[in-house]
């Protein structure tokens, strides 16, 4: 159930555009879904690790839609990064050490961000 929504929905780029539309919230709701994703690893411990990784992919570890993303919704976009960190350390997923560095670095890109430490 959760791998068939995540790719009818969250990562169906017609669905998050849609969403995207929608600013701030759009950027909201994504959030919530990766965080709705954790809840149904801890309940379930069925969703595939694949899952984590495509949101990775598509929502943090691509520069273009991180940067588009944090400039809709900074706290969003920083807890998405967040969770996905977290969902590693809960092992739910268990990505690469490239990745993982990936993560933590766009986390620690969109901390700074939010604060105001990043040059623009």
């Amino acid at each position: 159930q959760v791998a068939l929504e995540t790719r009818s929905r969250s990562l169906n780029p017609k669905f998050y555009e849609a969403l995207l539309e929608h600013g701030a919230e759009g950027v909201r709701q994504l959030e919530a879904h990766v965080t709705n994703t954790m809840g149904w690893s801890a309940t379930t411990g069925k969703v595939e690790p694949w899952v984590y990784q495509r949101i990775s992919e598509t929502f943090v570890l691509d520069e273009e839609m991180r940067n588009r993303l944090a400039d809709l919704n900074p706290t969003a976009s920083s807890r998405m990064a967040n969770r996905l960190l977290e969902a590693n350390e809960r092992s739910y997923w268990s990505p690469d050490a490239e990745t993982i560095e990936a993560l933590q670095n766009a986390a620690e890109s969109l901390e700074d961000r939010m604060e105001g430490i990043a040059a623009q």
